[in-house]
């Protein structure tokens, strides 16, 4: 019987937890596609969109521009460099099996080593270019995310209230609310 009684007692608290009405809010003052296509369009640009647009506290994406940038930057400037001696080495094997003078930065390497060479300069260029993708997808996700904590309360207006109540007229309960102001 106290089993019963215990199965109706979680039953009916469920079932009063779930019947609360939702109230969604569709005046959304910050919407995040608008952020993230900013982003898109320039790096960093919706970092920018969420700082002007936060209403109060700290505006804390400002500083996250210049990393994208150096982060964009350092990428690209690897994919360069990966690229320019990638063609060296390439030049570099195709005149030797021309049977031409070759270049003197590459005479300590016999016809094996250019070509290693050349295919792990190869290989890093191909990690340059998922870097700078990762890297521009990155701070797309970020102001993405920003912009969903742009109306995010973190004020001290959170309150647990557990009191006794009456379910019925004579089955006790516990009535638990959190409220968020």
């Amino acid at each position: 019987m106290k089993a019963l009684t215990s199965v109706l007692f979680m039953l009916l608290a469920l079932n009063t937890a779930y019947s609360q009405e939702a109230t969604i809010d569709t005046n959304q003052t910050h919407p995040f596609n608008k952020a993230v296509m900013f982003s898109a369009i320039i790096p960093g640009g919706g970092q920018v969109y969420n700082s002007i647009k936060k209403k109060k506290g700290f505006r804390h994406a400002i500083w996250k521009v210049p990393l994208i940038y150096g982060g964009l930057g350092a990428t690209i400037y690897m994919l360069a460099q990966n690229q320019s001696i990638q063609k060296n080495l390439k030049a570099e094997y195709t005149n030797r099996l021309n049977n031409e003078t070759g270049s003197p930065e590459w005479a300590d390497y016999d016809d094996q080593g250019v070509l290693f060479l050349y295919q792990q300069y190869l290989d890093q260029r191909d990690l340059s270019i998922l870097a700078v993708g990762a890297v521009y997808l990155f701070q797309i996700l970020d102001a993405g995310v920003e912009s969903h904590f742009i109306s995010f309360d973190v004020s001290e207006d959170l309150s647990l209230r557990v009191r006794p109540t009456i379910l019925g007229n004579t089955t006790p309960g516990i009535n638990i609310s959190l409220n968020f102001k």
